[in-house]
């Protein structure tokens, strides 16, 4: 090879170029399905820990009314926050389950990563976030006394998160 060949071939040629950005593309066209799939079921996650978190909380503040022979309706201390009860376990107020679970603060403000509502006098509704509210889970009080509360993530679908 002679002098003038070695120095006139740096870099790549167009052909090489259209090859590799057409893998690319290729390669981001088969990731981006996947990449959506694997956020909605991360979303299903958090949903499905954040159920495991209120039903956590409640058999705790359960627990504790139970060990101090406390009346069902009488509140209960949970590090340091009155949490009220209602049958024997924690009203849906943001202050009550949603504190014990760790979603809100003890003067009820919600924290960030999810969105909790009490959407009744009965019910707590965990979402994952502002744009995905259908993806969520419920806390119900209990109807009464030797009941327990009931919880459903039927919200927690791959259509709704």
């Amino acid at each position: 090879m002679n002098q003038k060949t070695a120095q006139r071939q740096h870099g790549f040629t167009l052909i090489e170029l259209i090859v590799v950005i057409t893998i690319l593309g290729i390669l981001a066209a088969l990731a981006l399905p996947r990449f959506a799939a694997i956020q909605t079921d991360a979303r299903i996650a958090k949903m499905n820990g954040a159920l495991g978190t209120i039903k956590a909380a409640a058999v705790l503040a359960h627990s504790i009314q139970l060990t101090q022979q406390l009346a069902p309706g009488t509140s209960v201390v949970m590090e340091g926050s009155t949490i009220l009860m209602a049958n024997g376990y924690p009203t849906s107020a943001m202050t009550s389950i949603g504190h014990a679970a760790g979603f809100t603060t003890a003067a009820g403000v919600a924290l960030s990563d999810y969105v909790p509502v009490a959407t009744s006098a009965t019910v707590f509704t965990v979402s994952a976030d502002a744009t995905h509210a259908a993806c969520a889970v419920t806390y119900t009080v209990p109807t009464g006394a030797g009941f327990a509360p009931t919880y459903s993530n039927a919200g927690v679908t791959a259509a709704n998160c």
